[in-house]
């Protein structure tokens, strides 16, 4: 008996090596570079079962040790195959309602969010005439690097970041204005680097922290199977998106406006989304700008709202929709974010416009599953008419301390700038000193002075088109 023992410990010992060294293998086909320590693979293993309990309907089977660090609610569920050693098996059943499962493959930071069979698939692709899929790969590394950047990050364009680019004004001006190939291009340089100075503040005008609880309010259909205007109306601000009426819809979308997020036909049209409020409440952030879009701005309507042109750089090209970069913005400047009509039916039958016919809209599934990710990393919460229970309580969400080493261990493995540092410094690939007065304003939450703090007083700016994700930092003189 006494031989047995240490035997079968060996044995356990063995067994749980590896399928460390397997998985250390996987991640290491990212990027043979990743150092990857014991503690950034507990990271990311607690975080992938946190995840799929969350997505729900998926299955995992792992043998993990030093299983301390997995969250509390999740050793419930372990079986003990040996000393410091457990295996476990999950099988979730629709965890959070939204009728997707989620499954990882050998690669440590891909996740597949999978549709059941009988999902009917109603959009099609407009080049190659596909209905869209039932399943969607994404990259959650990713996710957690971007996604916590954004919250440190602000999102607005300012003269401070084109000033402390190299050849800021020169070079950056000049090709944001002519952004796109069919468009008006602007053939007087000089006058269109005046016109964007002219629509440019100096300085951020909102803060990381800036707002505590924040509603972005979508366009699905869906809102009107639910009342949910009065809960709208409570939180701090509430983000739009391009034409998006209030009224006669108000018990279903609520009446308060803080901002507004507006595509490039929207931001044509601004004098037809001015008349939707009153005049001044809400601000305006263009997630776009050409040429065509800035004169009319300037010299055609007098609106009386703040404008501002969205940086928009922390997805690249794959942030498309504008329901994306609002989440972003609000990511930017909220402690919480809640998202409303961002869903559709569980059948999707069709996609719909709460105020208008029907239309093919783009990639809804997609969205559905995107957002549905962004969930269980604990990003937003999702409100659906999907969802029977009133309270619409999230399930199983990662802790902010998972979260937080999970992205260290995401650095490393997409070699980010600055990978493996918990100084948020250390994510600045470019720093340049404050030009302008950075004396905040006096009206600013507890949290974000806190925060700025925290980030020794930089404004950070995520650069744009940049591979290495890092960050343009302006910092105090």
């Amino acid at each position: 008996m006494m031989r047995v023992l240490p035997f079968g410990l060996l044995l356990v010992l063995a067994s749980g090596l590896s399928i460390i060294l397997i998985y250390i293998n996987g991640i290491s086909n990212i990027d043979s570079k990743s150092r990857l320590s014991d503690k950034d693979l507990e990271a990311l293993l607690a975080l992938q079962n946190s995840f799929q309990q969350c997505v729900g309907r998926g299955e995992h089977n792992r043998t993990l040790l030093k299983f301390r660090e997995l969250e509390p609610n999740l050793l419930q569920q372990l079986v003990e195959t040996g000393t410091g050693t457990y295996r476990f098996r999950f099988q979730f059943r629709s965890a959070n309602g939204l009728g997707l499962r989620a499954v990882f493959e050998k690669h440590s930071c891909k996740v597949t969010m999978k549709f059941p069979d009988e999902t009917v698939s109603k959009w099609n692709d407009p080049k190659t005439g596909e209905a869209e899929g039932l399943s969607h790969e994404f990259n959650l590394c990713e996710a957690v690097a971007t996604w916590e950047q954004v919250r440190n990050s602000t999102t607005v364009l300012t003269k401070e970041y084109i000033d402390a680019l190299p050849n800021g004004w020169e070079d950056y001006a000049w090709k944001r204005i002519n952004k796109g190939i069919q468009l008006n291009n602007c053939r007087n340089k000089a006058l269109c680097m005046e016109k964007l100075s002219l629509v440019l503040p100096l300085t951020p005008p909102y803060y990381p922290k800036q707002f505590h609880r924040c509603a972005v309010v979508g366009n699905s259909a869906d809102l009107l199977k639910t009342k949910f205007g009065q809960e709208i109306d409570s939180f701090d601000a509430v983000f739009r998106q391009n034409g998006a009426p209030i009224q006669n819809y108000s018990e279903y979308v609520g009446s308060k406006s803080t901002f507004r997020l507006l595509n490039r036909g929207s931001a044509k049209a601004l004098d037809k989304v001015a008349e939707l409020y009153d005049a001044g409440k809400e601000a305006l952030i263009v997630k776009t700008t050409i040429h065509d879009i800035m004169s009319k701005m300037i010299r055609e309507i007098p609106i009386l709202n703040p404008v501002y042109l969205m940086l928009g750089t922390s997805f690249g090209s794959s942030a498309k929709g504008t329901g994306l970069k609002a989440l972003e913005f609000a990511l930017s400047i909220c402690d919480t974010v809640d998202i409303y009509g961002f869903t559709v039916d569980p059948g999707y039958e069709e996609w719909t416009r709460y105020f208008s016919e029907s239309r093919g809209g783009h990639t809804p599934l997609h969205g559905r599953a995107y957002y549905q990710m962004m969930e269980c990393l604990g990003l937003i919460k999702i409100h659906s008419p999907m969802r029977a229970d009133p309270n619409r309580a999230v399930k199983s969400l990662p802790s902010r301390r998972i979260i937080a080493a999970a992205r260290i261990a995401s650095e490393k493995i997409l070699a980010r700038v600055g990978a493996g540092s918990t100084d948020p410094l250390s994510q600045c690939s470019m720093i340049k000193k404050q030009q302008f007065d950075r004396k905040p304003k006096t009206t600013l939450r507890k949290a974000a002075l806190e925060h700025q703090k925290y980030v020794k007083g930089a404004t950070m700016y995520p650069v744009e088109h940049n591979p290495g994700h890092g960050l343009l930092c302006t910092v105090p003189q």
